[in-house]
């Protein structure tokens, strides 16, 4: 039995939490800034909006959540057996992304 994709982060969080040095550089841009500990606060209270089930790294997921400042981020996240592979965090843009920054905007509407 498989178990849903939001336990498979929880259990693979609670063993190790691993970067991506693509995740640590884009985190560290100067328009960004995200640190570890917003990243943890995104993976332990966050909601997964989009799965990626044939992510040629592995099957991942995007999750969105509010820093305990109230910032909004999404992190690209991918469990594994033994931990979590934060792939990529960043601030979501309305360019992309509803005002709820939950939903993806879709190609070809009116913004």
């Amino acid at each position: 039995m498989t178990l849903p994709l939001r336990d498979q982060v929880t259990r693979a969080y609670r063993k190790r939490l691993l970067f991506s040095s693509h995740a640590l550089e884009q985190m560290n841009l100067s328009e960004r800034m995200i640190t570890t500990g917003d990243v943890r606060d995104i993976i332990e209270k966050g909601q997964i909006i989009e799965e990626y089930a044939d992510d040629p790294r592995g099957h991942s997921c995007l999750v969105y959540g509010k820093t305990k400042e109230g910032r909004v981020l999404h992190v690209v996240c991918s469990p594994k057996s033994d931990h979590l592979v934060v792939v990529t965090a960043y601030t979501p843009s309305l360019i992309e992304w509803e005002r709820d920054f939950r939903t993806r905007k879709r190609e070809g509407r009116s913004r």
